[in-house]
């Protein structure tokens, strides 16, 4: 898109909502139109959060999760085989447009379906879909995922229940080794999980095989738990107090030897251990690897909690006045629009590109996700880029929820602060978003390593000190020519030779390769600067561990310079496909803002790297202020694209004029029945 140096107001856009929809609904359209058809029915869940007991409610969202699973929309991700659709892209975006609505719901759904199911299908093996897939699916069988414990979240590879086999009886023994080994903060165990998906430390004949998965029943049919299960309540939580988390300990419980989850491992009949992946760190990741479906779900349920939050907030600024400005014609309201002045749009409409931006690429992640598991994409490269970029989509989508909630609380004033306007439980419900399915810096760690190594099979088993001492072993050089950005921003530069390397200070403000150069640029420079870092630490003797810890905050900013720029692409990307139009133009605007915004909030970095001098840097806020006002005449138009059901922004008073509220609540009746037939 090219700058804009004159002075004329641009034309004025008409977008086309219905249009903008079917963009972000992308090839699943009709899989998030019939979610969205459905969640209405469920709207009454938000006010039972707030007037329910904690046990009501947590039977409440039970039974909502059971009404779902009766339409079939949690089977679309399971093999047809089993009464499922098998189709990935189409789970994962049933699963974010669920995220509209209530997320007890959303949650218990996803550990039922999502965790517990996915471990059973891509763990085991014939024998476990065949005795467990049918009535999981349909919600018969209730089931948790217990990998978490007390002592250990995110280092699972030390996690201390034990599953030592006994050949003699052809069974594991399934232990908590110490109290601090205990199962914690584990989703449906509290209360309804009849079964466990149980990661524990395999011992076969003495020797250990690291961190396997069993399943292990744990209640009987009355809800009792069985004979060495001991379970209790984690209590109330911050939110999400539809889902009942709890603790499980083990007591020397048996299973028999077909419990084991053996897709990758086994342990024959006469006590044997054997597994195709000799490694067991290999073995390890490839295990976690094929569990990575629940990142990409969080990541694209965070991206729209963010967009019912964006949507409230946007229609309250257009219709909620405050202070006189003098811009008032003769016969208008005195009063000035709140989304009228600069900052309300300083406020919200980065924060709006923002949120687009990760739609599109959790919309490519969640391609990549299908092309992968549906085997379109075997190969191992694509598994781990897969994983990457998984992780750090997540880090940045629920990073984005909180960022956006939080804001668009602050800019409805007082009455975003009343429960009715859906922020007090977005606020407390989103929040674990950032630490489960793994913490978000711990997250941004695995992709930091990953551009260190290249992503290389060689290194799939590498703790964090055998990155530090591979990275150390190699010259810079060889780090940076191997990593895929360098041979991108390389073909920008030779691309534009009769520039060398200007293409930082004569680019237009609004040209995309601007964009994509400064993007590419700060990321190869933080990948060589942390391996020159982290080889100086070496040399210099210093105990890796040690190096290691004092470059880490280098690593997660060279990890979020890399997945910021992969959100880049994927809008640009998805822009380049698109129609000419006014939607095309409203999209542009945003890709730009997000960009500018994005160099603005990191200028200081790139003036430090003589890449922003001081008057382009206020070229670019100047800019940003341009693009704001230019959103301001769609940004109602942007937010309706959304689709949030009505039902579902419970805000009566923030995004319709009080007196307009006033009248509907005199005839509620009428309300309900306008509201029922401009559904399609």
């Amino acid at each position: 898109m090219a700058e804009d140096t004159t002075t004329t107001k641009p034309p004025a856009l008409t977008i086309d909502v219905p249009g903008l929809t079917s963009v972000l609904d992308g090839k699943y359209v009709d899989m998030r139109t019939e979610v969205r058809r459905l969640l209405p029915s469920y709207a009454s869940v938000l006010e039972d959060a707030e007037t329910m007991t904690r046990d009501e409610f947590r039977e409440r969202v039970r039974e909502v999760v059971l009404e779902i699973a009766e339409t079939g929309a949690p089977g679309v991700g399971f093999p047809k085989e089993y009464g499922g659709g098998e189709d990935i892209g189409a789970s994962i975006a049933a699963f974010d447009t669920l995220a509209y609505g209530d997320l007890s719901v959303l949650v218990k759904f996803g550990v039922q379906f999502g965790l517990f199911g996915g471990a059973i299908l891509q763990l085991g093996t014939k024998r476990h879909h065949d005795a467990y897939l049918p009535d999981l699916i349909t919600g018969k069988l209730f089931g948790c995922f217990a990998m978490t414990e007390t002592a250990h979240g995110s280092n699972v590879q030390a996690l201390g229940t034990l599953a030592t086999y006994d050949a003699a009886a052809g069974e594991f023994v399934i232990t908590t080794s110490t109290p601090e080994a205990g199962k914690d903060y584990i989703g449906n165990a509290a209360k309804h999980a009849r079964m466990a998906a149980v990661f524990a430390q395999l011992e076969v004949e003495g020797e250990g095989h690291g961190v396997h998965a069993f399943v292990v029943p744990i209640r009987d049919e009355l809800g009792n738990p069985l004979p060495g299960i001991r379970i209790e309540d984690d209590g109330h939580k911050m939110g999400l107090n539809g889902v009942d988390n709890g603790r499980i300990w083990f007591d020397g419980v048996r299973v028999p030897r077909e419990a084991l989850l053996n897709k990758f491992a086994d342990v024959t009949e006469d006590g044997k251990y054997v597994s195709e992946i000799e490694s067991s760190g290999r073995r390890f990741f490839t295990m976690l690897g094929t569990l990575v479906q629940g990142r990409v779900s969080v990541g694209s349920a965070a991206v729209s909690t963010a967009k019912v939050a964006l949507t409230i907030a946007v229609k309250y600024g257009l219709h909620r006045r405050q202070f006189e400005t003098g811009n008032a014609k003769e016969g208008e309201d005195a009063e000035q629009l709140l989304l009228d002045y600069g900052l309300h749009q300083r406020r919200l409409f980065p924060r709006l590109a923002r949120t687009y931006a990760l739609h599109f690429a959790q919309e490519v992640l969640a391609s990549r996700l299908h092309d992968v598991f549906s085997g379109i994409t075997p190969d191992e490269e694509s598994r781990r880029l897969l994983e990457s970029r998984a992780a750090g989509t997540k880090a940045l989508s629920t990073w984005l929820a909180t960022d956006v909630i939080q804001e668009c609380r602050e800019a409805c004033g007082g009455a975003g602060y009343l429960s009715v306007n859906r922020f007090a439980a977005l606020k407390a419900d989103t929040d674990v978003f950032m630490t489960f399915e793994g913490d978000n810096h711990v997250l941004l760690q695995l992709v930091g390593k990953g551009l260190l190594t290249d992503y290389a099979s060689d290194f799939s088993d590498l703790d964090q000190l055998g990155m530090v001492r591979f990275v150390a072993s190699v010259a810079v050089e060889t780090v940076l020519e191997k990593t895929r950005v360098h041979k991108i921003l390389q073909q920008i530069r030779d691309a534009l030779p009769d520039r060398d390397d200007a293409w930082y200070t004569d680019s237009g403000l609004l040209d995309p390769s601007y964009h994509l150069a400064m993007f590419r640029f700060r990321e190869e420079h933080r990948i060589g600067g942390v391996a020159k870092r982290l080889k100086r630490g070496v040399d210099s003797g210093m105990n890796p561990g040690e190096v290691f810890s004092r470059v880490q905050d280098h690593v997660i900013s060279t990890a979020k310079a890399h997945v910021e720029r992969l959100v880049l692409e994927a809008f640009v990307e998805k822009l380049a496909t698109l129609d000419d139009g006014d939607n095309k133009l409203a999209l542009n605007m945003l890709c730009d803002l997000y960009a500018l915004t994005s160099i603005e909030d990191d200028a200081a970095w790139f003036m430090e790297h003589g890449r922003l001098t001081t008057q382009r840097s206020k070229q670019i806020t100047r800019e940003i202020g341009d693009l704001c006002r230019r959103v301001r005449p769609v940004a109602g138009d942007l937010v309706d694209a959304f689709a949030v059901p009505t039902e579902l922004l419970r805000a009566p008073a923030l995004i319709q004029p009080v007196v307009e509220v006033r009248a509907k609540r005199a005839s509620p009746v009428v309300e309900v029945r306008a509201k029922r037939a401009s559904k399609p």
